[in-house]
C-alpha cells in the first residue's frame, strides 16, 4: 500500500470518528431534553392529583368560591391535556392559567379562618406550593437543555449531522408574564 493511500485512509478515519463523536453528542443532548421533560411531567402528575383534593376540601368552606374553584379544576384539565399531548407552547399557556387559579385560591383562603385552619388544607398547599417550586427548578434545567441542544444543532459542523439524521430543534416551555407578576390582591377582594 502507497503512502498516499495510507494517509487517505488515516484521514477518512479520523473524519468518521469526528462524525461519531458528533453525532453521539447530538443522540445525548437530545436525550437529555427528553429526560428533563419527564422530570416536569412527574412533578405535574404529583400536582395533578393533589388539585381535585385541594378544591374538594376548599368547597367545603368556600361556598361563595365556585366559579374561581372550577376555574383551577378547568386549567387543571388543560395543563393536563397539554402535558399528555407534549404540546410545550399549549402547556406553558395552561400552566400560566392554573397558577394565577392557584393564587387566586390561596389569596381568597385568607377570608376563609377555618379553612386555613384545617390541617388538610394546610398540608394540601404545602404540598402544592412545594411541588410548584419543584416544577419551576426543573423547567429551568428543561430550558437549560432545550437550549444546548438548539445550539448545537444550529453550530458547524454539528448542523451537518443534525439535519442529515432529522435532529430537532426542542421548544422553550415558558409561561406568560401575567404568571411572574404577584396576585393584585384589590381585585380579589374588591
Amino acid at each position: 500500500m502507497s503512502p498516499s493511500a495510507v494517509v487517505t485512509l488515516v484521514v477518512l478515519f479520523l473524519v468518521a470518528a469526528y462524525a461519531v463523536v458528533l453525532y453521539n453528542g447530538l443522540v445525548r443532548l437530545k436525550h437529555g431534553v427528553g429526560k428533563a421533560w419527564s422530570n416536569i411531567d412527574v412533578l405535574m402528575r404529583q400536582r395533578h392529583e393533589e388539585l381535585p383534593k385541594l378544591v374538594e376540601t376548599c368547597k367545603q368552606y368556600m361556598q361563595h368560591e365556585r366559579g374561581t374553584l372550577e376555574a383551577v379544576i378547568q386549567a387543571r384539565n388543560a395543563v393536563s391535556s397539554a402535558r399528555q399531548q407534549g404540546d410545550v407552547g399549549a402547556l406553558g399557556q395552561a400552566e400560566t392559567g392554573l397558577r394565577a387559579g392557584l393564587g387566586r385560591l390561596f389569596a381568597l383562603a385568607e377570608n376563609y379562618p377555618e379553612l386555613r385552619a384545617n390541617d388538610s388544607f394546610r398540608h394540601l398547599q404545602q404540598r402544592i406550593s412545594g411541588l410548584e417550586s419543584g416544577i419551576a427548578d426543573r423547567r429551568e434545567l428543561y430550558n437549560e437543555s432545550v437550549n444546548l441542544n438548539n445550539v448545537r444543532i444550529e453550530q458547524f459542523p454539528d448542523v451537518l449531522l443534525a439535519r442529515l439524521f432529522g435532529f430537532r430543534e426542542a421548544a422553550l416551555l415558558q409561561f406568560s408574564e401575567a404568571e411572574k407578576a404577584d396576585v393584585d390582591l384589590k381585585t380579589l377582594f374588591g
